[in-house]
């Protein structure tokens, strides 16, 4: 059955890249509903922004919605991935700002949050987008691929010179809340040099090291308490797709493969998985289809504490 809230979830915190305060909440809404957002800050015009890959401003830094009339909500995708890795998939989203509060700089605060409310069955199967054919979009060096596959897969390869990251690669079945369980606290990671970089340009205001990101710089973490995960710039990668996967409109059911891939990529492979004849299907789920979707299986006790 399709879910959705049982209640009013409130975070409050700073944009990442903005720097400014924001409070959003995530309110139920009824079956076929979909996920949207809500601009509550401004008074006029069409505020209601869809969480659809098709609206996505281009930008490498993060994942931006704006809709026909310019209204726009910034770095969508971790609260994006915490809905998808929860199984919510009716939800609107209520923001007083431009950008959504970064908070610790992974989805662990955004799934505390939804589970400690709990979830509504809501009288409508579940409807997901079946990958029938691989595509595959390059830029550089980098590429994102999704080919047909049983069940939702996420396998990402990232290779930095920094010695602190370096290479690393992991695989993942999103089945059986193991997002939850092993990627939702691995935070977002960027190089001091790069942080200093964008903070020049007026960017990154709210990012604090430590606090919401990983800092490297060469072969040291710069952070206060170091890593959550040994290979955590990888995991938050895969955090990152699932959350733009997660735009796609329905949960996905195709094998994605990132390599050195970013939210740009991630994008251009939705928007050419959908232009592609016969590439897609929507079915409806059946009982042991839906079981293998993210999201069904989740436990609490299997959620990361973090301080």
């Amino acid at each position: 059955m399709q879910a959705t809230v049982r209640g009013p979830v409130v975070f409050n915190g700073r944009g990442l890249h903005s720097g400014k305060p924001a409070r959003l909440t995530i309110r139920p809404s009824m079956a076929e509903h979909g996920i949207w957002f809500r601009r509550t800050d401004i008074d006029s015009g069409d505020t209601l922004i869809p969480a659809r890959y098709d609206v996505v401003h281009q930008s490498p830094l993060c994942t931006t919605l704006v809709n026909s009339a310019g209204v726009s909500v910034g770095t969508v995708e971790h609260v994006m991935a915490a809905l998808a890795g929860c199984g919510v998939h009716n939800a609107l989203i209520e923001i007083d700002g431009p950008e959504v509060p970064i908070l610790d700089g992974s989805a662990v605060p955004f799934v505390r949050g939804i589970m400690q409310r709990g979830l509504r069955r809501l009288p409508a199967q579940v409807r997901a987008i079946e990958v029938l054919k691989a595509v595959t979009v390059t830029q550089g060096d980098a590429s994102a691929t999704i080919a047909p596959s049983g069940v939702m897969r996420i396998d990402f390869h990232i290779d930095f010179d920094d010695a602190a990251i370096g290479r690393q690669s992991k695989s993942l079945n999103m089945s059986n809340g193991s997002f939850a369980r092993e990627l939702s606290d691995s935070r977002t990671f960027c190089r001091k040099g790069d942080v200093e970089k964008m903070q020049a340009s007026g960017l990154a205001l709210g990012g604090t090291a430590g606090e919401n990101a990983v800092v490297f710089d060469g072969d040291r973490v710069t952070s206060p308490g170091g890593l959550r995960h040994m290979d955590e710039p990888v995991r938050h990668k895969m955090l990152d797709a699932l959350g733009d996967l997660a735009l796609a409109g329905a949960p996905l059911v195709g094998h994605y493969t990132g390599v050195r891939a970013g939210h740009t990529l991630t994008n251009q492979l939705l928007r050419t998985l959908f232009a592609t004849p016969g590439a897609t299907r929507m079915v409806t789920c059946d009982a042991g289809m839906a079981a293998l979707l993210p999201g069904a299986g989740l436990v609490w006790d299997e959620i990361p504490q973090v301080a």
